[in-house]
């Protein structure tokens, strides 16, 4: 990575994904990128973690940390406090309208699994195919899973690409009515609350600690992280990212097995 071009003046807000990017492909956090987060902490620099993951999903790489940072959970609509293991704020995608992106996802691609992150459990319907090993979802009638409002709401289409369901599916659904986007390939679209994104839910974290956009630097490596990226004061890119991705980052750096992320941060801590 070429880091010329870089302001002096380090970031006061760092937000960053974790698959593909924080993580490495075993998902462990690197020895260099521990100790920088270590560094960065101890300047004041707040850390937050942004991922599609849920909550609970976020401790096996909180505890490799010796900080506790705030992790937005759910693409942006969930906000958890590590140091406390408490969730701070939290919106939700209504009964409603997940009938709503089910039938004009079914109407556009035919077959399709549902299942929805609720913040206490996931649940799938009987079709639902899974796009990883999974021993801790209740599986229930398709009625039951869309009946209460949950964080996220998952469409599985196994035989298409998560791109493929993405341009079938977003042009039919009214950005005002669900947040659609994609972190995986394998034919996995992730439905969310309207408006709410990580873009959405960094700028929250950042209003709240009074930090302007400008010192928020971001990293990403899907299109989940897009938003974010464009939005942040530096956007930076993973070496792995997807070609969009990049295009619309400000910076690329190395792969996540390469420790990209530290790269940047050793610039200024």
């Amino acid at each position: 990575m070429t880091l010329t071009g870089l302001r002096t003046a380090p970031p006061r807000l760092v937000a960053t994904d974790l698959d593909g990017t924080f993580l490495d492909d075993a998902e462990r956090v690197p020895l260099r990128l521990r100790r920088a987060v270590t560094r960065l902490d101890a300047a004041g620099v707040q850390l937050v973690l942004a991922t599609g993951r849920p909550a609970r999903w976020v401790l096996p790489v909180v505890e490799q940390l010796t900080v506790r940072p705030l992790c937005l959970c759910g693409n942006g609509a969930v906000l958890f406090d590590s140091s406390t293991s408490r969730i701070v704020d939290i919106r939700t995608i209504d009964s409603q309208t997940q009938h709503f992106v089910v039938m004009v996802a079914r109407a556009a691609l035919g077959e399709v699994g549902t299942a929805v992150e609720r913040p206490d459990s996931f649940v799938v319907s009987d079709e639902f195919v899974h796009a990883w090993s999974s021993i801790e979802h209740a599986v229930q009638g398709e009625d039951v899973v869309l009946s209460q409002p949950a964080v996220k709401l998952l469409l599985r289409n196994h035989t298409l690409s998560s791109r493929e369901m993405y341009d079938i599916v977003r042009p039919h659904i009214p950005e005002e009515r669900a947040h659609i986007t994609f972190s995986i390939d394998e034919g996995l679209l992730e439905v969310g609350p309207p408006g709410v994104n990580k873009a959405e839910g960094v700028a929250r974290v950042a209003e709240q600690l009074e930090v302007q956009r400008e010192d928020v630097l971001c990293f990403g490596d899907m299109p989940n992280d897009s938003e974010m990226l464009s939005w942040a004061g530096i956007g930076v890119a993973m070496g792995n990212a997807r070609p969009e991705v990049k295009a619309v980052a400000d910076y690329v750096t190395a792969t996540n097995n390469d420790c990209g992320v530290a790269d940047v941060l050793e610039y200024w801590f």
